[in-house]
């Protein structure tokens, strides 16, 4: 690193922020770790978190993650599924790691890649963020930065649905990702996950993918 560097301690999701960290030097972090598990890596111009995620944390993640595959497959609507991809831009001195995320649009071609590179390849449609705690970085300036064009947010207790507009997200209660579905129905499956069985809740999606 050059220069001076300052650290935060983030203790819900076990989380450091540390400033004026060099783009060199969050991409030898990225190779060093490779492929093997490891905390996500956030980088902001010059900012970078370096983030554990809690077992609550994972938990909603895997939750909201399951549920978009359940409710795309029962419309028959086709996605890929990035998972933490490593998404960076070193023009935009931008880099991040999302919750989940999926594609839509661009399925043919990204399902055939073995690397997504954002300065010729498009951005995930959806980005499933969960917010434990009050983030020190922002994600979604981050996910704006590099035009991911939705952000299921899950917050308070809440899924939230944000949508791109212009350089900044905006609430909405439809996902244009996957039309009819509203932030209260993602919402209410969120906070059923936790009262059901992993079948009795799955049906119960499938069911209502069904049924609308």
């Amino acid at each position: 690193m050059k220069g001076s560097t300052a650290a935060a301690v983030n203790t819900a999701d076990q989380s450091v922020v540390l400033q004026g960290v060099q783009w060199e030097t969050y991409e030898r972090l990225l190779a060093d770790q490779g492929d093997s598990a490891r905390p996500r890596l956030y980088y902001d111009c010059g900012t970078l978190e370096i983030m554990s995620p809690s077992s609550r944390h994972e938990i909603l993640k895997e939750t909201i993650s399951l549920l978009f595959q359940l409710l795309a497959t029962e419309v028959e609507i086709d996605f890929v599924a990035a998972g933490s991809t490593t998404f960076r831009r070193e023009d935009l001195h931008t880099g991040f790691e999302p919750d989940a995320c999926f594609y839509v649009r661009y399925v043919s071609a990204i399902r055939a890649k073995e690397d997504i590179d954002l300065s010729v390849d498009p951005p995930p449609d959806l980005v499933v963020e969960i917010q434990v705690t009050n983030a020190v970085l922002d994600k979604l300036s981050l996910f704006a930065t590099v035009g991911v064009p939705e952000v299921w947010l899950h917050v308070d207790e809440s899924v939230e649905i944000l949508r791109l507009l212009s350089n900044s997200y905006a609430k909405t209660s439809e996902s244009s990702t996957l039309p009819g579905v509203t932030d209260g129905i993602l919402t209410q499956f969120v906070k059923s996950r936790r009262e059901m069985t992993n079948s009795a809740w799955i049906n119960s999606v499938r069911d209502w993918a069904r049924n609308r």
